[in-house]
């Protein structure tokens, strides 16, 4: 007899109609599709939006070029007292390299008794070496390539580049290859330790300050790697939100897909903000070091590397000038950093945290000369369009001396003082307090003292050294130029003009008279 035997597939049935009648299973099963749908949906389309608008932004150009401005040349003539380390240190200031090769204005050798000067092919100058021989202080000779000179200009100093007239920044543009290698790895050591090897976004970092935050009750440690930093500061604003926190990283995984590491540095070596100078925002590594240095970005040392590096963090709040003890202890934190990221020796960082801050004057009119350089800015944008100025990088060579130009601004700001005090003086009041018979001293309320200095050459008429006011900072009104009634202060120059131009006598009568007979006759007036 045959027997057939049914065996049911129980597993599936029960599965689907398990999950066919199981409302909750059912419920979760949609939420999740939903929620995964609008997640991908969301996410596309704003993946999409921020790659076009990451394309449009770095297509052409990412920063603006600029006009600059650069100072007279410097002369130096046979039998002038200077040493050759002097000579080098002039050119070291035009961007001139030790090396061949290393800068394309030029390059310097020091000889046992001299100096030899190569410009390069971006030199103010015909590219024509010298050799200037130096014996007991002074210059014994100057050749060059079409035999003895009597005199050898130096590359011309640049003050300055045309600033952004919208955003009031200075910025020099630099190479990733062109920044020293100690302050890539003092910024990374403080910045972002493991940007070589994430991906945009650094997750354990990113926990670990949410859980400090949370613990503390407090913002105190940041989680945004320098890819997060650069997006921030290109396209978003810097509120503190969940949602700019979610774009920010989102943004910096594309950047990661389309440009290198090294790229990405570059970027933000050229915009991150490390402070004010005057009425300026200070944008990029190589305008903070001619800002408070007053050096090329190659020439910076450790301790300077690890201030600069360090200032990144809050620049307002730990401006060297203005506290400088805050200054001082950052870069102490970055110094110990780049110890436990094996950039520098444990003797090194100790060497650097005993060099006290050695800053720039922080006279801004004696470095940059903001008034002469928007007397040039606006002289030349009446002749030139700015956009085409800027676009084509002009070089506009002046009459400026640098050297003159800090001893104007060290006087303005000596005699300043002098006035101020003077003022305040003459300002001082004792007040009676109410009908008691004591008294009280008040200093009455006033506007500040101006003042403006112009020093040109007799002969020619230019311009050697300008200062417009006694604060570009707080007023960048130049009074040198700036038209205003000169009232009764300009009669004795035009009494002085007169009496210089006249071909007879302006009294006759009075002229013949004694002093005693001039005595009788006012008094017979009378």
């Amino acid at each position: 007899m045959a027997i057939k035997i049914r065996i049911p597939n129980s597993t599936t049935g029960t599965t689907k109609g398990f999950l066919s009648r199981d409302p909750v299973i059912r419920a979760a099963l949609v939420v999740f599709v939903t929620v995964a749908v609008v997640f991908t949906s969301v996410f596309s389309y704003y993946y999409l939006k921020y790659d076009h608008i990451i394309d449009q932004k770095f297509k052409g150009q990412v920063f603006s070029n600029s006009a600059k401005i650069y100072a007279i040349p410097e002369t130096v003539q046979v039998g002038e007292k200077i040493d050759a380390r002097e000579i080098a240190v002039r050119l070291r200031r035009a961007a001139y390299a030790e090396k061949d090769g290393q800068s394309f204005m030029g390059s310097y050798r020091l000889l046992n008794n001299g100096i030899e000067i190569k410009p390069g092919p971006d030199s103010y100058h015909s590219p024509e070496p010298a050799t200037i021989r130096v014996r007991s202080g002074k210059v014994e000779s100057i050749a060059g390539q079409s035999g003895e000179l009597s005199a050898y200009e130096l590359e011309p100093q640049m003050i300055t580049a045309l600033f952004d007239a919208e955003q009031r920044s200075k910025r020099q543009l630099v190479k990733y290859d062109e920044i020293p290698k100690v302050l890539v790895d003092a910024v990374l050591a403080i910045e972002d330790r493991r940007f070589f090897q994430h991906g945009g976004v650094n997750f354990m970092r990113l926990a670990e300050a949410a859980w400090i935050d949370l613990t503390h009750q407090r913002h105190e440690q940041g989680g945004s790697t320098i890819t997060m930093q650069l997006s921030r500061a290109f396209f978003l604003t810097p509120e503190k939100t969940v949602k700019r926190k979610i774009a920010e990283m989102l943004i910096a995984m594309e950047l990661e897909q389309k440009f290198t590491k090294q790229q990405i540095f570059e970027f933000y070596a050229n915009r991150v903000d490390v402070g004010q100078r005057g009425s300026f925002t200070i944008s990029g590594f190589a305008a903070a070091s001619q800002a408070y240095f007053n050096k090329d970005l190659k020439d910076i040392t450790l301790p300077e590397a690890a201030l600069i590096a360090g200032l990144v963090q809050a620049p307002s709040y730990l401006s060297p000038y203005r506290h400088p003890e805050r200054a001082l202890e950052r870069r102490n934190v970055v110094l110990d950093s780049m110890v436990e990221t094996h950039a520098a020796s444990k003797a090194d960082v100790e060497k650097a945290k005993a060099t006290p801050l050695k800053l720039a004057p922080p006279n801004v009119e004696a470095s940059d000369a903001p008034y002469f350089v928007d007397l040039v800015r606006d002289t030349v944008i009446g002749k030139l369009n700015e956009r085409e100025l800027n676009d084509q990088s002009y070089r506009i060579y002046t009459t400026l001396d640098p050297e003159l130009q800090k001893i104007a601004a060290q006087a303005v700001e000596t005699g300043m003082k002098l006035v101020d005090d003077q003022v305040t003086k003459l300002r001082t009041r004792r007040v009676r307090i109410g009908k008691t018979k004591k008294f009280e001293t008040k200093v009455l309320p006033g506007p500040q003292a101006q003042l403006a200095l112009v020093a040109m050459d007799p002969h020619t008429g230019e311009v050697l050294a300008l200062v417009g006011g006694r604060n570009y900072g707080t007023s960048q009104l130049n009074h040198a130029t700036s038209r205003r009634p000169t009232g009764s202060v300009f009669k004795p120059f035009v009494y002085a003009a007169a009496m210089n131009t006249i071909n007879q006598p302006l009294f006759p009568m009075a002229i013949r008279f004694t002093s005693r007979e001039i005595i009788k006759r006012s008094t017979t007036a009378r």
